[in-house]
């Protein structure tokens, strides 16, 4: 039987506060978690997958374990992106009592640093940042961490692969004596090193909700494809997913803007979310996924870490993860809080070697997904068609006169005629295509 939020050692403030979100029963890494943050001083490694409520597992004790009457900065949360810090800034606000939230600052890249300076010459206990942002702070002489009590990383097997030089000096400019609280959701040898060489020799693991990924409401699946098919097969598999929301994994930021392109040709609602992008146009594309306006988002894989929607039906690898845990992370977008969701992965022949290879290594169980067949590309081609002919807007630059002679012609059709002789002439553009032979070198004079 879930223990209460009370037996876990929360002040009662603080479960009033979790009851007005609707938080009643600790989670599984929260009730391992909390007991040991309150009540022992040793390092903690927990190895726990997103979405399980890890925020409030490390958040809630380490605002109960501040000292008010402080006035210098007690913890650092290090995050890999400002989405992430903005989510547990947001969560950690919710949590904390009145006299808490003013402590608690967002320190994180993409946004003006002068506010921020600003901002930090005020009472702050709590500070939640990025690396880069944090390290240019330092550097200003603007942030003062070398009295910290509490060093929290989540996520840091992203922070460790992306941003290990930022990290170090962060690391090196903190206290010996500080406590460490390291969360991630897969244990790389990075993560390994770096338990090794900055944590204390007296650490306590904990393994929360990871009883294997696979187990955890997510459908891992597979199709094989060639390579001028992929498009296409993605197109039929987002059509059957109309209305859900959905992350597409690309691995380049010029596979996600081609991409992308591609689906706003076919008129899907989506948008493009990677680094190149400025914090603006990435705070604007996040806002309309969260509230619902865009249903595919196209994504690399850092720009997609912090991405905290729990109606993500499916999560797409449009192309294959080098790395296992970078699997763990973007399957781990979908089936979040209780629910469930697919990962599909659309590989070519030559990587369907890579699939037994995932599953020994994570545990998992791959099965194929049914490709559509031809027929059933083509009939889904013909509907993203038809949608692209509905949602184009009338040129209002032609004159009355041209277009009144155009309606002359088509007067004394009914409508069902001009649909089949507008269909006709689409089928007949596709026929016509599939006997264009293709442009090769040989073929062009030189």
């Amino acid at each position: 039987m879930s223990k209460t939020f009370s037996e876990l050692g929360i002040q009662a403030g603080l479960q009033e506060n979790l009851a007005k979100l609707n938080i009643t029963v600790p989670t599984n890494v929260q009730e391992k978690t909390i007991p040991l943050l309150l009540n022992k001083k040793e390092d903690v490694v927990v190895l726990a997958k997103t979405g399980t409520g890890k925020t409030a597992a490390f958040g809630l004790p380490l605002l109960q374990l501040v000292d008010q009457e402080n006035t210098q900065i007690q913890v650092v949360i290090l995050v890999p992106t400002r989405e992430l810090g903005q989510q547990i800034h947001a969560n950690l606000v919710s949590f904390a009592t009145e006299h808490q939230k003013a402590t608690i600052v967002s320190i994180c890249g993409g946004i003006p640093i002068k506010p921020q300076i600003e901002r930090l010459r005020e009472t702050t206990h709590i500070v939640v940042a990025t690396p880069g942002r944090l390290v240019d702070l330092v550097n200003r002489e603007a942030i003062n961490i070398k009295k910290i009590t509490y060093f929290v990383m989540d996520e840091a097997d992203e922070m460790v692969s992306a941003l290990k030089e930022e990290v170090d000096v962060i690391i090196k400019e903190i206290p010996k004596t500080r406590r460490t609280l390291l969360f991630t959701a897969t244990m790389p040898g990075s993560i390994k090193q770096l338990v090794q060489n900055y944590m204390s020799k007296h650490i306590v693991y904990l393994t929360a909700d990871m009883y294997t990924v696979g187990h955890q409401g997510i459908d891992h699946q597979y199709v094989v494809v060639a390579p001028i098919e992929k498009l296409n097969v993605l197109l039929h598999f987002l059509v059957s997913k109309e209305g859900k929301r959905g992350i597409i994994f690309c691995k380049t930021k010029a596979a996600v803007n081609k991409l992308a392109k591609n689906l706003a040709i076919n008129k899907f609602s989506s948008g493009a979310l990677h680094g190149s992008l400025t914090q603006g146009i990435r705070d604007r594309i996040m806002g309309q996924f969260r509230e619902g306006h865009i249903d595919v988002l196209v994504a690399t894989d850092i720009a997609a870490r912090g991405i905290d929607v729990k109606e993500i039906a499916y999560v797409v690898n449009y192309h294959l993860p080098d790395r296992y845990d970078t699997y763990v992370h973007r399957s781990g977008r979908t089936a979040r809080a209780g629910a469930t969701g697919l990962s599909l992965s659309i590989i070519q022949q030559e990587e369907l070697k890579e699939i037994p290879e995932f599953e020994e290594d994570l545990g998992l169980v791959f099965t194929p997904y049914k490709k559509a067949d031809l027929q059933s590309i083509e009939e889904n081609n013909g509907l993203l068609w038809a949608k692209k002919i509905f949602k184009i807007k009338p040129n209002r630059t032609v004159s009355e006169d041209f277009k009144a002679k155009i309606k002359t012609i088509f007067h004394h059709l009914t409508k069902e005629e001009l649909v089949d002789k507008v269909f006709a002439d689409y089928l007949a553009q596709v026929a016509a295509a599939k006997k264009k032979p293709a442009i090769s070198k040989k073929n062009i004079k030189r």
